[in-house]
């Protein structure tokens, strides 16, 4: 392990939650050396499946050489599929007998036939299996049938795990031939979301910086590129039961119990940039949304800067009020009374609260929670068109860039 990495906290104790199904998706054991079992949920991908097994069969480690197949299996469920991707499947598995690739067909009801059920199914079954061979910090990673991983993708999460991490969200980039495709107006609007995102993780690095997930994180925490390790998903009871946006729901649970979570940039994959997508919500649906918005002339907006400034501001002070709790200190309406006023909360609630909460992954939701029922920070904070956001965050952001600037210029010195 790389001295310069985030020792890992001791381990939590594995929680056991019940499997999606009464039976496993794949028969054939794990071999003993597995370590990542790689999930790939799979409907009508026969254009781009190949491309996405290839990339996964031609794993590499750090320093460039081939991985050892043997340390790492992938599980493909093609499910309800009117194109022949499971023979794609099939024949891959054939032509690459050394690559541990479980190929498994599904023809589900239309309750369960979503992206949320299936990515459950296929990572309940991970979890399942390398819990069974007494791999508990082996890891779980998610990726699509429409994306290719980088070469490193198995490495680079393998490394971040290995620097402390429970969780990685892998840096995802859309196809250039795909947002070649997308209307000017709309490729502008994912890219200026992607910077817009970007400006704001680096703020909240700043701003409330977390030791592990450090400034040169992205924004994605997403199923194309989204890897745990396997205590840390039967920790926070697996994904929970929603019909889409299931990584988001993932991550969430994630972060209601505190779990080590890092925005790696080493870890990358590239997706399709399609505006006809499989599951609802997904990135095809907001591509979507955006030429919809140029053809009613509707303006992009989001969040303030400001807005964004004030909670997390608010944010780092609830935290340290937390850890300073969790030492045995009492806070007082004093205390809390300036992070309450930022978010438009009571006092009262707040250090109620405060003082119950286990994790302050989970406090902070309940905050969140509390300002969407009462709706006073919608009232405070109104939207703000994509550009001058940017603009106001590139603008609060400079001084600490010059600060970095300066600390690197010393340091080469």
């Amino acid at each position: 392990m790389n001295v310069d990495c985030i020792k890992a906290i001791a381990a939590p104790s594995v929680h056991w939650f019940p499997k999606a199904e009464s039976h496993s998706l794949v028969q054939t054991p794990p071999l003993p050396q597995c370590e990542v079992c790689v999930i790939v949920p799979v409907r009508n991908e026969s254009e781009r499946l190949q491309s996405t097994l290839t990339a996964l069969a031609n794993q590499s480690d750090l320093a460039g050489l081939s991985l050892d197949p043997k340390r790492y299996e992938i599980i493909l469920l093609a499910n309800n599929c009117e194109d022949d991707s499971a023979a794609i499947a099939h024949r891959f598995a054939q032509q690459h007998p050394h690559l541990a690739l479980h190929v498994v067909e599904e023809t589900l009801s239309a309750a369960n036939a979503h992206i949320g059920w299936v990515r459950k199914l296929l990572m309940d079954e991970a979890y399942n299996r390398l819990i069974s061979i007494g791999c508990s910090r082996g890891i779980i990673a998610s990726t699509d049938g429409d994306t290719r991983v980088a070469p490193n993708w198995i490495a680079a999460t393998l490394q971040e795990i290995d620097c402390g991490a429970d969780a990685v969200g892998g840096r995802i980039v859309t196809d250039r031939r795909d947002r070649a495709a997308l209307t000017p107006y709309t490729r502008a609007c994912h890219l200026r979301e992607v910077g817009y995102r970007f400006l704001v993780a680096e703020l909240e690095a700043h701003l409330d910086p977390d030791a592990l997930d450090v400034h040169s994180r992205h924004f994605q925490h997403y199923g194309a590129s989204l890897a745990v390790t396997a205590e840390m998903y039967g920790r926070a009871g697996g994904i929970p039961p929603v019909r889409t946006s299931e990584d988001v729901a993932l991550y969430q649970a994630l972060m209601r119990i505190d779990a080590s979570f890092r925005h790696s940039p080493l870890v990358r994959a590239t997706t399709s940039a399609r505006q006809v997508g499989r599951a609802q919500h997904g990135l095809a649906d907001q591509l979507s949304q955006w030429t919809a918005m140029e053809h009613e002339k509707q303006s992009f907006l989001v969040e303030s800067a400001a807005a964004i400034t004030t909670r997390l501001h608010a944010q780092r002070e609830l935290r340290s009020l937390w850890q300073h709790r969790k030492n045995g200190y009492e806070p007082t309406l004093k205390d809390v009374a300036m992070p309450a006023d930022r978010l438009g909360i009571t006092k009262d609630w707040v250090r109620d609260q405060l003082v119950q909460a286990q994790f302050f992954g989970e406090l902070f939701e309940q905050v969140e929670q509390r300002q969407e029922q009462e709706g006073i920070w919608q009232q405070r904070w109104f939207p703000s068109k994509i550009e001058q956001a940017i603009d106001d965050l590139r603008l609060l952001l400079e001084p600490v860039r010059q600060q970095r600037r300066k600390v690197k210029q010393t340091s080469m010195a």
